[in-house]
């Protein structure tokens, strides 16, 4: 910067000179609101102990605050005393000098220079103070003097220039917005306004120049460099000297003070960076973690910040396959702005898709995943921009604005992008806000894809999970079941606990609860192949002992390391009975529907399938119409550390409790476990729980028609009258047809192709119209082709069309052919 002597006039071409400096803003109480981190570098406090505490106590700025608190003692050679306070409406400028101790100054004091600026308007700023370090102001040659305190110097007086015109005005207009707090347009239009009608802040040198001070944040100065070493060469080139006054605008030693606050600049965007990197990846919820990294960058990067992100990532589909093109969409997920509220909303809301053309830079962006900058929207683009959103003029508010579009990568797989706005009145972005954005925006991709990767395990847990649980019927003939299946959270959402419905000949139900021990894909993965094995070996009709004897051979042949429980339980409603076998499972709850009381049924424990060498054994246990069987795997009942006694006593208790429904009970198990065991209410459940419950409503002896025929030709027309006249009875004479055509079907096959000497023919009405067929032959008839001119073949065929559902098992004694109608409506 150049400066006049005593005896010369100030020089015209002064420039602009930049300080870095601290800003504090002070709301109506006198208390601190905003303290940059220069004020923290300068004052030495840091910001958690600056915001909230009275002014008088931190700054040096006498005479612009209230005098009804006394400094602290920190600071002396205070300002002139101008006399006025906050309260009584100041509306002129103060400054001055001040020399300070405070946190951090092990060597002693420093010198400050600072501005005090009155605020008035409808916010709660009331003062903006600028303050800045001497040191290193005084350039080597400056005249020698001595200042107030006797000591050597330069003498520097910070002061205002009202309504001076002097280059780099527009400049230093353009760039006070940066050095303001995180604020909307509007109340940062306000300030900037204010302080530049009660005049630029200017230091004087020797009381004979004055120089505007400009802040410093963000200055692209390898520009600089570069432009002052082509003035330097020009100058040579004219045979000026380099160093001369003129040949590069600056003094000796400019470049050494560039190249510090190029320095400052660096840092302070790191901090910015840091700071971002803090505030995002709290959470690996995709939709949470958009909306941190929206809210990061605004407002004190960016007015806007707009999110889009590729189709397969929000859908949570894994990891998106080959480059993006004009056909890929775009989801928009987040909008975060500093306009009045709104304003955004109905013009570009979130949750629509869309794909770029080519020519926008959007789509410059995804397929290039480098960062793409407009210093300003023009006109034409904005026309380019807007034909996109079809009825929806987005124009007033784009153009004319500053864009970055930064891409969001990850494995150089662009993930999304995110457009950045910077409104009218801010500068516009430049190289370094390039680099910055680009910076933020592979931080941000690396936390999205963390994000991804979550969600995307997640939904793959679920859906493994989902595929292996039972989506079990409600209704089974005599019963009604309810169940519940809680994942484990603390040790990933897939596990070994499951439960199964088997429908059995005679109208009878298979109830299995099971639970392979360990977590994780391979206990489901085992868990997959032992319920296939239980409905396998129940559609035999095994008897529950032998069924759990044939599934620990099972699992001794899989590996040595396959182990569960498991929990078998065959209900025939008509014989009003429960026929159980346990491996090593928590036995289950009956209670009773006559005085509502519950007990654990005492059954033989048995040993863990796959254990091998250990005998299985049933109990029968008869029930009566009402009564309500409960089975559950041990994660619902037993936490570590706590006896699973007391688990089992909630479980027993809680489920004597009445019910509206099944659901309704479920639920109030569950929750009254929760409160025995607090610690997994709150989502801290290791284990997962398996949970089943069925009221057993039997089917009484009038819904029953049982009758014993002989394998002979002529019982077939007697099969018929039989099943007419009883549907006539159970008036359900509208199934008469159908019926008595697929009796007469099952009939005829058991006389045609088996080699029976009994036949036993049973209808019972329960919730459908179910027929069945017992015979002592052990060969199951299997649905076959029949062609135009075979005389057999068709019997199944047509009970295929006609029965609602139909299926063959093997029993003890043979086999049994049965199939359903559906009841008519009443």
């Amino acid at each position: 910067m150049e400066r006049g002597t005593p005896d010369e006039p100030v020089t015209t071409g002064a420039v602009a000179g930049r300080i870095p400096l601290a800003v504090v803003v002070v709301d109506g109480a006198g208390l601190v609101s905003h303290w940059s981190v220069g004020a923290r570098r300068l004052f030495g406090y840091p910001k958690e102990e600056a915001v909230g505490r009275p002014a008088g106590d931190l700054l040096p700025v006498h005479g612009a605050l209230p005098e009804d608190r006394e400094p602290r003692g920190a600071y002396d050679g205070l300002g002139p005393d101008l006399e006025t306070s906050l309260g009584g409406g100041i509306s002129y400028p103060a400054a001055g000098r001040a020399r300070l101790t405070g946190p951090g100054r092990a060597d002693g004091r420093v010198d400050v220079l600072w501005w005090a600026y009155p605020l008035i308007g409808p916010g709660p700023e009331r003062l903006l103070v600028l303050a800045a370090d001497t040191a290193g102001l005084a350039p080597p040659d400056s005249e020698g003097g001595t200042d107030e305190r006797g000591e050597q110097g330069e003498r520097i007086t910070p002061g205002f220039a009202l309504h001076t015109d002097f280059p780099g005005a527009e400049e230093l207009a353009g760039r006070l917005p940066e050095i303001l707090p995180n604020m909307s347009v509007d109340e940062s239009s306000r300030i900037v306004a204010q302080v530049l009608e009660l005049g630029y802040p200017v230091l004087e040198f020797s009381r004979h120049d004055r120089i505007p001070v400009t802040p410093d944040w963000g200055v692209a100065r390898r520009a600089e460099r570069e432009a002052r070493k082509r003035r330097a060469q020009q100058a040579a080139a004219r045979g000026l000297p380099t160093d001369a006054p003129g040949a590069n605008g600056v003094d000796d030693g400019s470049d050494d003070e560039s190249e510090d606050l190029e320095y400052a600049a660096v840092r302070e965007r790191l901090e910015f960076l840091n700071e971002v990197s803090g505030r995002i990846g709290s959470s690996l919820d995709l939709s949470h973690t958009i909306l941190e990294v929206s809210r990061a960058v605004v407002p004190r990067f960016t007015d806007v910040a707009g999110t889009y992100l590729r189709e397969q990532v929000v859908a949570g589909e894994g990891f998106p396959e080959g480059p993006p093109d004009e056909t890929t969409l775009w989801h928009r997920v987040a909008v975060e702005h500093t306009d009045e509220p709104g304003r955004w909303d109905d013009v570009v809301p979130v949750g629509e898709s869309m794909p770029f053309p080519a020519h926008t830079p959007f789509f410059q962006c995804m397929t290039s995943g480098d960062p793409v900058l407009v210093p300003r929207i023009t006109e034409e683009m904005g026309n380019a921009i807007a034909s996109q959103f079809e009825k929806r003029d987005i124009r007033p508010l784009i153009n004319h604005r500053s864009m970055l579009v930064v891409p969001l990568k990850a494995r150089n797989v662009v993930l999304g992008f995110m457009i950045l706005l910077r409104h009218r009145e801010r500068p516009v972005f430049n190289d370094m806000d390039r680099v910055t954005g680009a910076e933020l925006a592979a931080r941000a991709g690396l936390v999205l894809d963390n994000a991804r990767m979550y969600t995307y395990q997640e939904s793959v847990a679920d859906t493994l999970q989902d595929s292996m649980l039972p989506h079990i019927r409600p209704r089974m003939s005599g019963c009604d079941i309810a169940t519940r299946y809680l994942p484990g959270t603390l040790l990933g959402r897939v596990g070994g606990d499951w439960f199964d419905s088997v429908k059995l000949p005679g109208s009878r139900t298979a109830l299995v609860v099971g639970d392979v021990m360990g977590h994780g894909l391979n206990s489901a993965a085992m868990m997959g192949q032992m319920r296939t094995a239980v409905q396998t070996m129940a559609a035999l009709d095994l008897p529950p002992e032998q069924l759990l004897r044939n599934l620990d051979d099972l699992a001794q042949r899989l590996g040595e390391h396959y182990l569960a429980t498991c929990l078998y339980a065959v209900y025939d409603p008509i014989a009003g009975e429960l026929h159980l076998a346990n491996a090593g499972h928590i036995p289950p709850v009956l209670v009773r529907a006559a005085d509502g009381r519950s007990e654990l049924l005492d059954l033989p424990t048995g040993a863990p399938i796959g254990v091998g060498g250990v005998p299985f054994e049933s109990v029968r246990v008869r029930v009566a119409p009402g009564d309500r069987l409960l089975m559950c795997t041990d994660g619902l009942v037993e936490v570590r550390g706590e006896d699973i006694g007391v688990g089992l006593a909630t479980l027993t208790e809680s489920a004597a409790h009445p019910a509206a429904s099944m659901d309704e009970a479920c639920d109030a198990i569950i929750r009254a476990l929760a409160t025995t065991f607090p610690d997994t209410a709150g989502g801290g459940r290791k284990d997962d729980v398996a949970l089943l419950m069925a009221r057993l409503n039997g089917i009484a002896a009038h819904d029953v028609a049982h009758w014993r025929l002989t394998p002979d030709p002529g019982e077939v027309g007697r099969a018929r009258r039989l099943v007419r006249a009883q549907l006539r009875t159970w008036s359900l004479d509208a199934l008469g047809e159908s019926a008595e055509l697929l009796v007469s079907e099952l009939v005829t096959n058991v006389v045609r192709h088996s080699r029976s000497t009994r036949l036993d023919l049973r209808l019972v009405r329960s919730g459908t119209l179910l027929c069945e067929v017992e015979d002592d032959d052990h060969t199951l008839p299997a649905l076959r082709g029949a062609g135009p001119g075979d005389e057999f073949g068709r019997g199944l065929r047509v009970v295929n069309s006609l029965a609602k559902e139909w299926g063959t098992s093997r029993t003890n004694s043979g086999k049994t052919v049965w199939c359903e109608l559906t009841l008519p409506r009443r």
